[in-house]
């Protein structure tokens, strides 16, 4: 039986044999979950009938088998109220997180009680790639700083900006290095209220910056602890998808280098299907000053 659903936006369909079936807006996916370790529960017909499939290679290569020529082309979705584009990238991705959401709302809520609170309130997002998180901030008053070393991805993020009414807002969109963004700043003197960031495994700068996350996260955590306001009800929110990087250890991180004095909320980030099933999609913690 065809499944019926808004095709607007994002719902994770069925998971197992290592792989996850996604409606995206108008659109069937099939994708790799590593994660995904049981069987799937619809038929066969139902991942087979999709637009496209992204085939991951033995050496860690991939590509796209398209089924529909129509799914080449860019389209949006809509996820509370904001709007992001979405592209089949030649590694797999999508330009959404949706495991992110949890934390979106989040943001959301605690930038509003920072609001509140009176004057400014500024985000750091850093590793920002396509700009949910900056985004959701955004849509609730914050000054937000988004920094990413993709020329492309920023351009993307920004995109998402104008198609969500938040255009005007003030985001800056940065093309740097994080480790010399923060260097940066520090020299600045510079403050933030909120400070997300989601780092990868590994990755290298335009510049040729190479970033390893268990050489490099500790050192830089130290540095936005210098960075950070301290105001009641700001925030860290760290979250990664490299498997050492577990909730307690993430939430342990935050804790040695931001200190006790806080609400703390660490879990798997999940995407949950329609009976309630979910694919653990990599960790998060949340560090909130009390």
């Amino acid at each position: 039986m065809r499944l019926t659903m808004n095709t607007s936006t994002y719902r994770l369909l069925d998971t197992g044999d290592f792989r996850k079936l996604e409606q995206v807006g108008p659109f069937r996916l099939v994708r790799p979950a590593a994660t995904a370790v049981w069987e799937a529960r619809l038929p066969s017909r139902e991942w087979t009938d999709v637009a496209a499939e992204f085939v991951r290679h033995r050496d860690g290569t991939g590509e796209w088998k398209i089924r529909d020529d129509r799914v080449q082309q860019p389209f949006e979705i809509e996820m509370h109220g904001l709007r992001f584009q979405i592209k089949l990238t030649s590694f797999g991705h999508l330009g959404l997180f949706p495991e992110q959401e949890r934390n979106w709302l989040k943001f959301r809520e605690l930038v509003s009680a920072l609001k509140k609170d009176g004057g400014p309130v500024r985000v750091l997002n850093l590793f920002a790639y396509t700009g949910g998180s900056s985004l959701f901030c955004a849509s609730a008053g914050a000054e937000v700083a988004h920094v990413d070393a993709s020329k492309g991805t920023v351009k993307w993020a920004s995109e998402n900006a104008r198609l969500s009414g938040l255009g005007e807002q003030p985001i800056r969109w940065l093309v740097d290095d994080v480790k010399e963004f923060v260097a940066k700043e520090l020299r600045r003197g510079s403050k933030y209220d909120g400070i997300i960031l989601d780092p990868p495994s590994y990755g290298k700068g335009e510049k040729r910056q190479v970033w390893k996350i268990e050489a490099d996260l500790m050192p830089l955590l130290r540095s936005l602890k210098n960075l950070f306001s301290g105001r009641a009800n700001s925030f860290v929110c760290l979250s990664a998808h490299s498997e050492a990087y577990t909730p307690t250890s993430l939430s342990n991180q935050l804790l040695r280098v931001f200190g006790e004095n806080a609400n703390t909320d660490a879990g798997e980030m999940l995407i949950t299907d329609p009976t309630g099933l979910s694919l653990p999609s990599g960790a998060s913690a949340l560090w909130i000053q009390r």
